[in-house]
């Protein structure tokens, strides 16, 4: 993959290790986890620590992803990001894509090797990494442990388009698209809302 800017250090948490899939197993061997297309994809790894990193963190901890958004199952594998914190899950071999504005899934139809090497060959139609580019261009960046905050979120209409793009730190920007959805889950599609308070 190009433009890693982190990778993590080897294995070192053998019991989430232990009830990964062989192929995520091997992927993890080679590399535990990466931030790679200068922070447009997050594969997380097998460690205690970068909390933000730790694959454990966002399939069991705390504020593991199944307790934030009902199409989440406990058995949900939340193995990587993308550069705004939508999440790519594995359920049993096949990958899922989780909108965290929404919290609507789909079945992207292929496994987790596939996966990697759609990415690989066609990475800014895989991940969607339109608004990174602009906000690169414009003299940003982001740092291993942050994710780019939207404002206003993508999946609401705004005027003429613009949006403000910032770096926020993951957990903060996870519990801001958490909490966004919890509020529009049970609105109609094309139900105005108004944002107000502070915005993450």
């Amino acid at each position: 993959m190009k433009g890693v800017i982190y990778q993590g250090e080897p294995v070192s948490d053998a019991a989430t290790f232990a009830r990964l899939p062989l192929v995520l197993q091997g992927f993890l061997l080679q590399c535990n986890g990466l931030l790679a297309y200068q922070g447009g994809l997050h594969v997380r790894g097998c460690c205690a620590a970068p909390a933000w990193h730790s694959l454990r963190e966002a399939w069991d901890g705390a504020t593991a992803l199944h307790t934030r958004y009902a199409a989440v199952r406990p058995t949900d594998i939340p193995f990587a990001e993308d550069y705004t914190g939508n999440q790519f899950l594995l359920r049993g071999e096949e990958v899922m894509f989780l909108d965290t504005e929404t919290g609507e899934t789909a079945y992207l139809r292929v496994g987790f090797e596939q996966f990697i090497s759609g990415v690989e060959k066609f990475p800014q139609q895989a991940l969607g990494l339109e608004l990174l580019i602009s906000y690169l261009k414009g003299g940003g960046h982001l740092r291993p442990g942050e994710l780019l905050s939207v404002q206003p979120p993508q999946c609401v209409e705004a005027p003429n388009q613009q949006r403000t793009l910032r770096p926020q730190p993951t957990a903060e920007r996870l519990a801001f698209l958490a909490s966004f959805y919890r509020q529009i889950k049970n609105l109609p599609d094309g139900q105005a809302i108004r944002l107000s308070g502070p915005q993450a």
